[in-house]
């Protein structure tokens, strides 16, 4: 029955249930971050980014004005207000306390006994009432802990904090462009040394061409961290030391083998009659490379360039040997998040902001490009 036309076959059931929940769990962290970076600490603390659209039960705490703010009216001095002047939170208060072990000691609309800091009256809109026989002391005022229902809230703050905090430790505009500088020529040295040795290797006939092959096969299961030390010492040596040119080399070497074995593997299965023909019409390498082989290979330079780019982005490692130094003048953003993960642990909100403009350039990088990875990837597998 599963080769019946108009009929699907089990494995394609499989195939599609597989698909679709590879894409659930990658777009629900995703979309779970991005929501997130636009929610305050509260109501990150307080509910799941699920909930981000309904009315959420907070436990806020408030403070109402300070002693200055009281007036006399006949023998009482009293301080009014309400709890969310300062535009901070807001919601519909069922319960408060003056205490944080009983937050819902009193309901909204009842009056407290402060004993000689007088009466306290707080009602469900968040408007206080203070009065007392004596003269107000003291330079803050009453606090106030309340159970609100507060309302879906958004703000763009945490992003003002994040790129356009100035010095703030928060800020990762410096982070942004420093892995900017890192990333894009990352990106384009390894691909254009890469073409030219992958032409060479897979069309040009020399003595060793197969040893080199070879050699790059074997150095594509050499670990990282094992050049890591030599190759820093090299670069103290001649001079080179921690900066943009010792990450670029560092990232061009470790992803050269991989790069050259790709590309190689394709422009072998380029048609050859293409190339002699060419050879008999008088063109060189060089020629037959940059107007033949080059445009031909589109496809699959594409998509070592999306790897290459989303390795070199999310890079750590790399950049914390060949690049940052004490001064912090070249922290890129992973290890700006690494150090807000150390100072700002709590601020979730700042997390989740900081983490979703580190993964923005990549999604835009990979949704423009993905057409051109695809066709890369599947080249190879229909010549």
């Amino acid at each position: 029955m599963s080769n019946i036309a108009g009929t699907k076959s089990s494995l394609t059931w499989v195939v599609q249930i597989c698909t679709a929940l590879m894409v659930f769990l990658w777009l629900f962290p995703t979309v779970g971050l991005f929501v997130s970076s636009f929610r305050t600490a509260d109501q990150i603390a307080s509910s799941g980014w699920w909930n981000a659209m309904f009315p959420t039960e907070q436990n806020l705490t408030l403070r109402a004005a300070a002693a200055d703010a009281q007036v006399q009216v006949g023998d009482l001095y009293v301080i009014e207000g309400n709890l969310y002047e300062d535009g901070a939170s807001s919601g519909t208060i069922s319960v408060w306390g003056t205490s944080s072990r009983d937050i819902a000691a009193y309901q909204a609309g009842e009056t407290a006994d402060l004993e000689e800091d007088g009466m306290l009256t707080v009602m469900a809109n968040g408007d206080y009432r203070i009065e007392n026989t004596q003269e107000f002391e003291g330079r803050r005022g009453q606090r106030v802990f309340v159970s609100a229902e507060t309302p879906p809230q958004f703000t763009l703050q945490n992003y003002r904090n994040v790129l356009f905090a100035g010095n703030n430790t928060d800020n990762m505009a410096k982070a942004f462009f420093n892995t900017l500088t890192v990333t894009i020529p990352a990106t384009i040295i390894p691909i254009l040394v890469a073409a030219f040795a992958a032409y060479a290797l897979a069309w040009m006939e020399f003595p060793g061409r197969a040893l080199l092959i070879a050699a790059v096969v074997g150095l594509l299961v050499v670990p990282l961290q094992l050049a890591l030390i030599p190759l820093l010492k090299l670069h103290n040596e001649i001079g080179i030391g921690k900066g943009y040119l010792g990450v670029w080399l560092a990232h061009t070497g470790f992803g050269m083998p991989l790069a050259i074995y790709l590309l190689r593997n394709y422009m072998v299965g380029l048609p050859r009659d293409i190339i002699e023909n060419a050879r008999v019409d008088g063109a060189t390498d060089f020629q037959i490379f940059t107007k033949i082989i080059l445009p031909l290979s589109f496809p699959a330079l594409a998509s070592f360039a999306i790897f290459q780019f989303l390795w070199t982005w999310n890079d750590l490692l790399v950049a914390k040997v060949f690049l940052i130094d004490a001064t912090g003048e070249t922290t890129v953003m992973t290890n700006q998040i690494v150090e807000l993960l150390g100072t700002r642990g709590g601020n979730w909100e700042i997390l989740a902001t900081a983490a979703f403009v580190s993964i923005a350039v990549p999604l835009v990088v990979f949704f423009a490009m993905q057409k051109y990875l695809v066709r890369g990837l599947l080249a190879g597998s229909v010549k």
